[in-house]
C-alpha cells in the first residue's frame, strides 16, 4: 500500500448523500439483517452494506473477516430527515442486536460483528450518546456500542448487497417485505 494513502480508511465518509436526505451508518453484527430491518423503514430511500472503521484501503470481505483489518461490517442508510427522524432509526438498530456482547451477535463472532454507531454531524453523536444512556437504563448488562465518527465507507462484494431481500440463500423462502411506518 502507498503510504500517502495510509489515512484513507481513517479518514471521514466523503461520500455525499442524495439532495434533501442524510446518511446514518450502524454496526449491530453481519450486515445482512441489519439491512433488511432498514429496508422496511418507509422513509429509508436507499442501505448499502459495506466496511468501515478498519485500517486498509478497499478492503475484501475475506479481508475482513480475517479479524485482522479493524473494519466493522456496516449499513450505510440514506434516509429522508423530513419523513424518519435520526431516533428512528436509532430504535430499529437497539431492536436489532445485543448491544452487550463484544465482537460478537449469536454464532456470529469476530471483530467485524461490534456493536456501533457512526455518526455525521454533532446532533446525531448526541443524540446517539442519549439514545446509548436510554437504553443502558433498559439493561442489566454493560452496552459495549461505540459511538464514532463515520469513517470512509467501502461497498462491500455486490453479492451482499440487499442480501436477504433477493432471498438470502432460498430465494424461494423469503418472506415479503413489511414496511415500518415512521412518524415525528
Amino acid at each position: 500500500m502507498d503510504p500517502s494513502s495510509s489515512s484513507i480508511p481513517q479518514s471521514p465518509d466523503d461520500d455525499v448523500p442524495a439532495p434533501g436526505q442524510e446518511f446514518a451508518q450502524f454496526g449491530a453484527g453481519c450486515f445482512w439483517g441489519v439491512e433488511l430491518a432498514f429496508q422496511r423503514v418507509s422513509a429509508v430511500t436507499k442501505t448499502e452494506v459495506g466496511y468501515s472503521q478498519g485500517h486498509i484501503h478497499d478492503p475484501s470481505y475475506d479481508d475482513v473477516c480475517s479479524g485482522t483489518t479493524h473494519h466493522s461490517e456496516v449499513v450505510r442508510v440514506q434516509y429522508d430527515p423530513k419523513e424518519c427522524s435520526y431516533e428512528t432509526l436509532l430504535d430499529v438498530f437497539w431492536s436489532r442486536h445485543d448491544p452487550t456482547t463484544v465482537n460478537r451477535q449469536g454464532n456470529d463472532v469476530g471483530t467485524q460483528y461490534r456493536s456501533g454507531i457512526y455518526f455525521y454531524t454533532p446532533e446525531q453523536e448526541n443524540a446517539a450518546l442519549e439514545s446509548k444512556e436510554r437504553q443502558q437504563t433498559l439493561l442489566n448488562r454493560n452496552i459495549v456500542t461505540e459511538i464514532l465518527p463515520a469513517k470512509k465507507f467501502y461497498r462491500a462484494e455486490e453479492y451482499h448487497q440487499q442480501y436477504l431481500k433477493k432471498g438470502g440463500q432460498n430465494p424461494q423462502t423469503q418472506v415479503s417485505l413489511r414496511t415500518i411506518e415512521v412518524s415525528n
